[in-house]
């Protein structure tokens, strides 16, 4: 037997030693943790993969729903600029024989709701117009041209249409707001009579149309025709219209516009009246339309005009 080598004794050293047991347990414990943090690692997997997929579904879909909605504005806007054409063809192209005739139009927006006219009633009456419906948009335009196109037919039952007010009455008639999604409208009509140089008007809740006459030394005079000044076609039914007249001289002018031509905002922040229209139109060549215009927009505190300016020049 041999024996302790020196320096160590032949009792233990006090260290416990796992058994064999012990180290099975621990180990099926570390792969337990394990096959958990696997099973953990493939559902994250799993969840991840599904929402990359579900991200790219809903991408797809996005992009499809962006490609129909352009289509949709695409179809949107050509029809807005079909109706754009449509109106402005109803406009009558500008006379060079007595009367002369000179004219602008520029909507607020697309679609806006003036709209004028002006053709022979027979040889010896010429009708001159400028209506202006409430709001913009494609009802406010809808209405316009039905308008322009009762007036342009003489298609109103029993209306003489040498009569600003029987005209007047009977739009009245054929329009109620209530039949026209609440909307109504002001027009100013007039009739001028080539053989007598009378000029007979009327009209329902517009404004003044402004008859402008040269005197001596430069000097312009003016005269407001109300045409009775009634109320706005289709706000209230059975409403009697007046008619003016007055006596037309060569080289008179008569000025037919809407609100949109003198109700601008100034940088003051105060609004121009119809009062500063007539003086700028008394200036010597300042009763053409693209003066008018220029002198409306500067008058503006922003470029684009709040509201439709329709300005109709007419020359005897």
């Amino acid at each position: 037997m041999s024996e302790p080598l020196a320096g160590t004794s032949g009792q233990s050293s006090g260290k416990t030693v796992p058994s064999d047991t012990d180290v099975h347990a621990q180990l099926a414990a570390v792969r337990s943790e394990l096959e958990d943090l696997k099973a953990e690692y493939q559902d994250l997997n799993m969840l991840y993969e599904a929402t990359i997929e579900h991200g790219e579904a809903v991408e797809d879909q996005l992009a499809e729903n962006n490609i129909l909605l352009k289509q949709v504005q695409e179809r949107l806007e050509a029809e807005v600029g079909d109706a754009c054409r449509y109106v402005m063809s109803l406009l009558p192209e500008p006379r060079n024989e007595t009367p002369r005739t000179q004219w602008l139009l520029e909507p607020s927006t697309e679609l806006g709701g003036d709209s004028f006219g002006y053709h022979d009633i027979d040889d010896d009456h010429f009708a001159i117009y400028l209506l202006d419906v409430c709001g913009h948009g494609v009802g406010a335009a809808l209405l316009s041209a039905s308008v322009i196109n009762v007036l342009r037919a003489s298609a109103l039952p029993q209306a003489d249409f040498r009569d600003p007010a029987a005209v007047l009455a009977g739009l009245n008639l054929a329009f109620p707001m209530e039949k026209q999604n609440d909307m109504f409208f002001t027009i100013w009509y007039g009739v001028y009579n080539r053989s007598s140089s009378e000029l007979v008007c009327a009209s329902g809740g517009h404004p003044p149309a402004i008859l402008l006459r040269n005197r001596s030394e430069g000097v312009v005079e003016t005269k407001l025709l109300s045409g009775g000044g009634g109320m706005a076609i289709g706000a209230i039914s059975g409403i009697d219209y007046a008619c003016e007249s007055v006596m037309i001289l060569p080289g008179d002018r008569l000025i037919v516009v809407s609100d949109g031509t003198f109700e601008i905002g100034e940088e003051s922040g105060e609004t121009l009246s119809f009062d500063d229209l007539v003086a700028f139109c008394q200036k010597p060549g300042c009763d053409l339309p693209d003066a008018v215009l220029d002198w409306a927009r500067t008058q503006n505190h922003t470029p684009a005009l709040p509201d439709d300016f329709s300005y109709l020049r007419v020359e005897f």
